[in-house]
């Protein structure tokens, strides 16, 4: 019987047998009190600033905050044994375009993908989500996001979608003093608020250059995408009563991922790292 079912399982006797010796259990004992202690110290860069985070990400934060260098398999490994489980993103369709009216005018896609040109402040991202909190309630995030460093160059949170929450999210970027690269342009999709005649005056007035995404290709404004994409899964909103609730949430989160989050497309480096990186070379 034990022949049979060891080569039911592709296992050889003497294999079968000595997995059961004291010296096997010894030493399997001592790799799960090893992987035991390695499980404490991922979690706790797992748990850092309270958000939540996938193998490369715990890779970087334990590297960055705690100089404790894991292999990646490694990391995925304890995490796998012992449930430590990342909230993995879904997929989301590409919001309708509103259908604008005759005045409002589209503009060509002059960024075509090419999101990462070396300089900091040049390539500005911009675009809003819907956030949902509290007891059926629904808030507004429109952010700008810097595609050289990733970094969220400002921010604006309402409760309302009206054409003022694309307004001050210019106005912020204008108020942060940020310095702005020759050249410098601003990206978005073709709704409503980019393609009306306030917003693409005040763009005018900023020096900023305008492009916009093809009709209904959201792959033309993807890091934008993306970031709202981490930001839904690392953030706590269920637990937000009020808006005020939710801009102290909103607040923490994008501290943490400009000066805490390292990613791996930037050298491991967090945004406001690779964007003091950038300037150094430049």
């Amino acid at each position: 019987m034990v022949r049979y079912l060891c080569q039911l399982v592709g296992v050889s006797r003497s294999g079968y047998y000595r997995y059961f010796t004291e010296e096997a259990k010894a030493k399997r004992k001592t790799c799960h009190q090893a992987d035991e202690v390695v499980k404490e110290i991922i979690l706790k860069a797992f748990q850092f600033r309270r958000r939540p985070k996938g193998a490369r990400q715990i890779k970087m934060t334990l590297e960055q905050q705690y100089q404790i260098t894991y292999n990646l398999k490694r990391i995925r490994r304890i995490m796998k044994k012992f449930q430590i489980v990342c909230p993995i993103r879904k997929a989301n369709p590409y919001r309708l375009m509103v259908k604008a009216t005759q005045e409002h005018r589209t503009l060509p896609n002059l960024l075509n993908r090419q999101f990462k040109q070396g300089v900091a402040g040049k390539v500005l991202l911009t675009d809003i989500t819907y956030l949902s909190y509290g007891k059926g309630k629904r808030a507004y995030l429109s952010t700008i996001k810097d595609a050289g460093t990733n970094e969220i160059s400002a921010y604006e949170v309402s409760d309302k979608i009206t054409l003022d929450i694309a307004l001050n999210t210019l106005k912020k970027l204008k108020k942060n003093g940020r310095k702005l690269a020759e050249g410098a342009f601003i990206h978005s999709d073709q709704g409503v608020h980019y393609t009306s005649p306030q917003f693409q005056e005040l763009v005018k007035k900023m020096g900023l250059g305008q492009s916009m995404s093809r009709r209904g290709n959201c792959w033309d404004n993807a890091p934008q995408e993306s970031f709202f994409g981490h930001f839904k899964d690392e953030t706590d909103l269920k637990s937000c009563e009020t808006l005020k609730d939710v801009i102290r949430e909103i607040k923490s989160y994008i501290t943490y991922y400009n000066n805490d989050r390292g990613q791996w497309n930037l050298k491991k480096m967090t945004p406001v790292q690779y964007r003091h990186h950038l300037l150094q070379v430049a």
